[in-house]
């Protein structure tokens, strides 16, 4: 019994090394001249741009390029939004890119349009609700708009934007 789990154990060890052995190029089908559909990146371009880990400041954390900003500071056509009030918002998750708020005045993901009344800045976002109180809004948006990063602060919300 024990020389042939001794038998097994070898068969499987040697097919183990033979597997690891096998390169691309030495794969069945590898040079047959056919085209092979490639395996799509796990992340988003957006996710692709997380801060390094290594990041300390505000700019190292703020991913977003120029054209982001000025896309997300268009105005949006008054007539296709709707407001949906005011909450009191503090920064998000520094590391996670993009122009977002996490609110519970939505019940649905979707586009909008945060203003901040003392500076008259807006900033078009991806409304993402939550439960609860009070809102979280990323760190590209709160710099838009000149929110202070360590306060908290009222901003009035809109959807359709």
């Amino acid at each position: 019994m024990l020389k042939k789990l001794g038998i097994l154990g070898s068969c499987l060890l040697l097919t183990g090394c033979g597997a690891l052995q096998m390169s691309p190029q030495s794969a069945p089908g590898a040079n047959d001249g056919q085209v092979r559909p490639q395996s799509r990146p796990a992340e988003t371009d957006a996710a692709a741009r997380r801060p390094p880990a290594t990041a300390r400041t505000v700019d190292e954390f703020d991913t977003t390029t120029a054209q982001e900003r000025e896309a997300a500071a268009a105005p949006a056509a008054a007539s296709a939004e709707r407001s949906l009030g005011t909450t009191v918002v503090s920064l998000g998750d520094p590391a996670r890119p993009g122009f977002w708020l996490e609110t519970s005045l939505v019940s649905a993901a979707g586009s909008g349009r945060v203003v901040y009344p003392e500076t008259g800045q807006s900033a078009q976002v991806d409304l993402i609700p939550i439960d609860g109180g009070g809102s979280r809004m990323s760190l590209p948006a709160m710099r838009l708009i000149g929110v202070p990063l360590t306060g908290l602060v009222e901003v009035q919300v809109f959807s359709g934007g």
